[in-house]
């Protein structure tokens, strides 16, 4: 169904055409040009306002601190098993962090609606690898607390954990954040673009 206006005024003619089934891979940049002279949606236009590249920043700084961290938590002089050493959660899931930052950056970068998709895509991998992460370093800390904890390296471990469980929060929150926005500009069929001629 498309529709068009024509508005005539002594002015020069300004014509409108409204189409809602135009396709939706297209992008607004900021100082108003068209990406290959395609019409753009509004809802992706949306999302980089959100400030994906601010918000990749943070991950790939909260991805390299858990990585430092996790290496700090390794390599301890002391042997005290932890949940976190065995799993390997602070080596991959850093990776997956830095990963969702470097796309989200990206996504703001580029302007292309399939960076937006891939960022998407790995955002929910890393707010899912993040409540992970979270779990275990909760488990981590409950163990340690329930053997009323005596050791060195025992409050070690405990102030590491507690670290990293301050990084890991805000991954999971920003992680979550930005998949919504990206849902919501590269699942959005409905959209309706207006083109002014």
């Amino acid at each position: 169904m498309e529709s068009s206006k024509v508005v005539s005024t002594d002015k020069p003619t300004v014509f409108i055409e409204v189409n809602p089934k135009v396709i939706q891979d297209t992008v607004i940049f900021f100082d108003g040009h068209e990406a290959g002279g395609k019409n753009h949606t509004t809802v992706l236009k949306g999302f980089l306002k959100a400030q994906p590249k601010a918000l990749g920043t943070v991950q790939i700084m909260i991805g390299a601190m858990v990585f430092i961290l996790g290496i700090v938590l390794t390599s301890s002089i002391y042997n005290y098993t932890a949940i976190l050493e065995y799993s390997g959660i602070n080596y991959w899931g850093s990776f997956i962090y830095i990963s969702a930052g470097c796309l989200s950056v990206a996504a703001q970068n580029k302007h292309h609606p399939c960076v937006v998709k891939a960022s998407l895509g790995i955002n929910v991998f890393s707010a899912i690898t993040a409540g992970m992460a979270i779990h275990l370093m909760g488990i981590q800390l409950a163990l340690i607390s329930m053997d009323n904890p005596s050791l060195y390296v025992e409050y070690f471990t405990m102030r590491v954990t507690g670290i990293l469980l301050v990084f890991t929060i805000p991954q999971f929150i920003i992680s979550i954040y930005i998949s919504a926005l990206g849902c919501k500009a590269a699942c959005n069929k409905d959209s309706t673009v207006v083109n002014v001629h």
